[in-house]
């Protein structure tokens, strides 16, 4: 159960385009963001982060906020997403992870082993301190504009952890799958429970929405999905379920991966209520597995953001007419905002699709 001053329980966010959508309620306008509305496409943002590393950016409670907050005035998109990394349970939980640039995760001891996991412990509420306080500031500062609060799903989490950062075949993962799956069990039944702890906090201090990322859960086919990943993402949203406002509402849950048409539906039934749809997929495809009771999130193909305006304009006609059947249809990017973007289209295509949709 949500706090009574939660900004779903005060009306603040709940009548708000995006959670309406996501709860299957239709609004003219549609709402729109974008996910990595926050960062490098934002000259305020570059120099904000100028000498501060990546992490003490999302771990300095007031540098985090004013991060999440910069797009919202600049685009006036309808929600704000907490900026953080899915890495920083890892973080704080006492495992040496860096951003590099360039590259991104980079854990300097990977687990692989039933020793290294001696390593990995839970989260308490001091170590979630910096994040509730930067949920605090943004909830003041945002106003009937809701913030969605995220985290990463077992199966890329585990990815960065077991192979020590980004990996396109991820090998000691896939060795580690087949040869030792109680291992295998152990690292993402943990990452699960880190990660729903992070996840429950920005919540409960006032996130009204929420999305778990699978980015690599493309990588794996049907059924090692099913047999690898499934079961770990049903303990994360297990343990989200519970949040619900004084209506006895759910808090909207949100799952997106890259490359998942073939899974889904799998993905789907680990507990979302919502279904992020990658720009691989058409949204009607979706609708088509997932049924006409799913509200779903997307697609706007990122690379089509540095193409005429023209061009632009006709692609988002097209994803408003295929998302038109959805009970509820959230505008978003089916992946996140490429560092080269223009700010200026991002503002323009917020406007563009509050226009049409209306």
């Amino acid at each position: 159960m949500l706090p009574n001053d939660h900004p779903l329980n005060t009306g603040r966010t709940s009548s708000s385009p995006l959670i309406l959508n996501m709860r299957g309620v239709r609004t003219r306008p549609l709402p729109v963001w974008f996910m990595r509305q926050a960062g490098r496409s934002l000259p305020e943002y570059r120099k904000m982060r100028e000498n501060i590393p990546m992490l003490d950016s999302c771990l300095t409670p007031d540098v985090a906020a004013e991060i999440t907050l910069q797009p919202v005035r600049r685009h006036h998109v309808d929600a704000a997403i907490f900026f953080s990394d899915i890495v920083i349970p890892l973080k704080l939980s006492g495992i040496d992870v860096d951003i590099k640039p360039g590259v991104g995760p980079v854990i300097s001891e990977p687990v692989r082993t039933q020793s290294d996991i001696q390593r990995l412990r839970e989260l308490g509420d001091i170590d979630l301190s910096p994040i509730t306080e930067a949920v605090r500031i943004l909830c003041a500062e945002l106003g009937n504009t809701p913030l969605i609060g995220f985290g990463g799903a077992p199966f890329t989490l585990a990815s960065y952890l077991i192979e020590g950062g980004p990996s396109r075949d991820l090998p000691h993962s896939r060795h580690m799958m087949t040869h030792d799956p109680t291992l295998w069990s152990t690292i993402l039944s943990w990452c699960a429970d880190v990660t729903a702890t992070f996840i429950q906090a920005q919540v409960l201090a006032g996130a009204s929405a929420l999305q778990v990322f699978d980015s690599w859960a493309g990588k794996l086919d049907p059924k090692e999905y099913l047999k690898f990943a499934l079961p770990h993402s049903r303990r994360l949203f297990d343990q989200l379920t519970p949040l619900v406002d004084g209506q006895g509402e759910p808090v909207p849950r949100v799952h997106f991966g890259l490359g998942t048409q073939k899974i889904l539906t799998q993905m789907h039934s680990a507990g979302a209520t919502v279904m992020g749809v990658d720009f691989h997929t058409p949204l009607t495809a979706a609708q088509d597995l997932l049924g006409s009771s799913v509200p779903l999130q997307g697609n706007i193909n990122p690379a089509l953001l540095t193409a005429p305006w023209s061009e632009i304009r006709a692609h988002l006609d097209d994803v408003l007419d295929q998302g038109a059947s959805s009970p509820g249809h959230i505008v978003n990017l089916g992946h996140g905002v490429p560092p080269e973007t223009d700010p200026d289209v991002l503002t323009r295509i917020v406007e563009y699709v509050h226009l049409a949709s209306a």
